[in-house]
């Protein structure tokens, strides 16, 4: 039977802290080979690890309960009473996938960098500590512990760009951390009057524990419609910065340009999903009557966001670039299904941000497979590579069609839901029609830009003689493959896993404020 409206519990099925190794595992095996002085060996260390991690998240999907939007595999340990923090971990449909993709991408990433790498050591710690922060920030479930893991992860990322980054790597590296620390601050005072709240609604009822910011406490004090007014505009920016939503995007392009391809893939595979994870996780079922006032403002947000970038990569000559402004348009449908505040939509914006991450990744990997063999990003001087690379060429195009949703794909599904979603009502349609036409322009800058790199004439002797795939990078390929394939498919196991959870959060977005404080008052104190 579905979790009711405010009856949200927490289990641990294997009674085993599978989650804390998952996530801290990365950031012991960094403290690990910060001791070693071979590479090999740290680079099979950071491997294993990642890989472990991998594995263990596969086996979270195993023994995962779809029919419960309970958090799952949960621990719990206090912290700091005092403030009401507390480590407090665990998972549901909402935040599984995101998990699996960030181990996954992880690997990835380790198994990339496996050669042509200067200073691996420093390096290798910086993608397995931001591992941890990644991981850790989808499975908190105290408010206190997600904000640490968020701005922690600042600091990896910063170095990865400024150190490993390409000629501007100093603007780009600045930008990216004022601009999301300036969401992060005006998050955190949000965060700051949800625990108030909680604290005068426990006061109020006579509850022992007076101060928390855990997330399964917040969710019995309900919240004046004004008061979710004012969080819900704090929490926006912080999670808006992080997607990054139009007109906040302006530091990803940058960000892009400058990382090295494992900083672009975990940033698009993973970091921007941290946005609109915190809307699904904290915006609508803490903040209900926001959520729906904001729904339509949200919508538009999403929208011109889709078209915006979508014609902004109609018009680079940098593969990184185009790829950065692709990943606006994409987010964008992922923000558009998450306030049309139903199922259909919802699920989709969940479906297409695992899609998004494993499709983008593959696009800068492939990016980053072209850069080190010529050195360069610009699209002009690359063309009829198919004759070269022919293997290569096989992969872009199945990662690309995946990234324009072609039928058959991961891609797909996501977005005929999100659009699907969008179509459910009739103010819906007036955002429908916007995000058709950036489907149809996303198809046009990714087949441009496959035209232009692999069709053709070959027009240089570097290109002639550029080298097919090796075995590391057919790997990545082939394991890209596999998801793309499966969740285009086969989406129904992918689907099931979010259907419970997103029935929860619906249930208190579109619940009434009299009917939601008469059920809370209800429950046990």
């Amino acid at each position: 039977m579905l979790t009711t409206l405010g009856e949200i519990f927490a289990i641990n099925q294997i009674g085993f802290p599978i989650l804390s190794l998952i996530v801290f595992l990365p950031a012991l095996t960094a403290i690990l080979i910060a001791c070693l002085k071979d590479e090999t060996e740290m680079k099979v260390f950071a491997a294993s690890s990642t890989l472990i991690s991998f594995v263990l998240s596969i086996l979270l999907l195993v023994f995962f309960f779809w029919n419960t939007a309970d958090m799952q595999f949960v621990e719990q340990v206090n912290w700091i009473p005092a403030i009401g923090a507390s480590y407090h971990v665990g998972i549901d449909g909402i935040s599984l996938l995101l998990v699996i993709l960030t181990a996954f991408l992880s690997f990835l990433v380790v198994l990339f960098s496996w050669t042509g790498i200067e200073g691996i050591k420093p390096y290798l710690i910086c993608i397995l500590t931001l591992t941890t922060t990644l991981l850790g920030v989808f499975v908190a479930i105290n408010l206190f512990l997600f904000f640490l893991f968020w701005e922690i992860m600042l600091i990896p990322m910063y170095f990865l760009i400024k150190i490993w980054g390409g000629e501007g790597r100093d603007y780009a590296s600045l930008k990216f951390v004022l601009y999301t620390l300036l969401g992060s601050v005006l998050m955190l005072i949000g965060f700051v009057m949800l625990a108030l709240n909680y604290q005068d609604f426990a006061i109020v009822n006579g509850l022992q524990k007076t101060i928390s910011f855990d997330l399964l406490d917040l969710l019995e004090a309900p919240i004046a419609p004004r008061t979710q007014m004012t969080i819900f505009l704090l929490l926006f920016f912080g999670f808006a910065f992080k997607v990054p939503m139009f007109p906040f995007h302006t530091w990803l392009p940058d960000a892009h340009v400058q990382a090295p391809t494992a900083g672009s893939v975990l940033l698009a595979g993973v970091l921007l999903k941290m946005g609109t994870y915190g809307f699904i996780r904290f915006s609508l079922p803490l903040l209900p009557d926001a959520s729906q006032v904001a729904a339509p403002f949200m919508l538009a947000l999403a929208v011109i966001g889709i078209v915006y970038g979508a014609l902004l990569a109609l018009a680079q000559d940098d593969m990184k670039k185009l790829i950065a402004y692709s990943s606006i348009s994409h987010m964008g449908f992922v923000v558009l299904g998450i306030f049309t505040l139903n199922e259909t939509g919802v699920t989709g914006a969940i479906i297409q941000m695992f899609n998004h991450g494993i499709s983008t990744a593959g696009l800068f990997f492939v990016v980053g497979f072209l850069y080190n063999r010529r050195h360069t990003k610009a699209i002009s001087a690359f063309g009829g590579l198919w004759k070269s690379v022919p293997i290569l060429a096989g992969f872009y195009l199945l990662i690309s069609l995946s990234s324009l949703a072609f039928p058959g794909t991961n891609g797909f599904v996501g977005e005929l839901l999100i659009l699907l979603g969008a179509a459910e009502g009739e103010a819906h349609l007036f955002y429908l029609i916007p995000a058709i036409f950036g489907v149809l322009l996303g198809a046009a800058y990714l087949f441009w830009l496959y035209q232009r790199v692999m069709l053709g004439e070959v027009i240089s002797d570097e290109n002639r003689a550029m080298a097919d795939l090796n075995r590391y990078e057919i790997s990545i390929c082939a394991a890209l493959t596999v998801f793309i394939l499966w969740v285009g498919f086969y989406p129904l196991p992918f689907i099931k896993t979010t259907e419970s959870s997103v029935d929860y959060v619906l249930s208190r977005t579109t619940v009434s404020p009299s009917d939601g404080e008469d059920h809370l008052a209800s429950l046990p104190k």
